[in-house]
């Protein structure tokens, strides 16, 4: 709880700073390699260099900017509003498809039940799961 505590009042200080550090935390997993298997194009390094990274310079300031776009297009916090807010956060087919199962309903509720400045930690939370298992799955012969 001491842990939580401090996040909340890192993010209540810094609101930026503690998003784009939190999108580097999640982005240890979102890669296609793996330790035992790396990615032939980068090796072990450039997994675990550039992962992290990848969430720190794009994910956070990306994601983090979209979900307050989001929030100016459809102001509100009812179930209506969210469910316009996950429609929208929805726009490539591909990744509709691919991820149909899970992140409808992780944003559903993110954008429902989860305040602002914590969609973000929710968002990566998920993803060290959904993008470990798209790693497996990947590298499954």
């Amino acid at each position: 709880m001491a842990l939580w505590r401090a996040y909340q009042r890192a993010l209540a200080a810094h609101p930026w700073k503690v998003q784009v550090l939190t999108a580097a935390a999640g982005g240890e997993t979102r890669s296609a390699g793996t330790p035992d298997r790396p990615d032939p194009d980068h090796g072990i390094s450039g997994l675990w260099l550039c992962a992290p990274l990848s969430g720190a310079d794009f994910q956070g300031p990306v994601v983090g900017g979209w979900y307050k776009v989001l929030d100016r297009l459809i102001p509100g916090g009812t179930k209506v509003d969210a469910l316009k807010k996950m429609l929208l956060d929805q726009d490539y087919l591909d990744a509709l498809i691919t991820n149909y199962y899970l992140w409808p309903a992780v944003q559903l509720a993110n954008f429902y039940l989860v305040p602002l400045h914590y969609r973000l930690a929710v968002v990566q939370c998920v993803a060290v799961i959904w993008n470990s298992y798209l790693s497996w799955k990947a590298h499954q012969l």
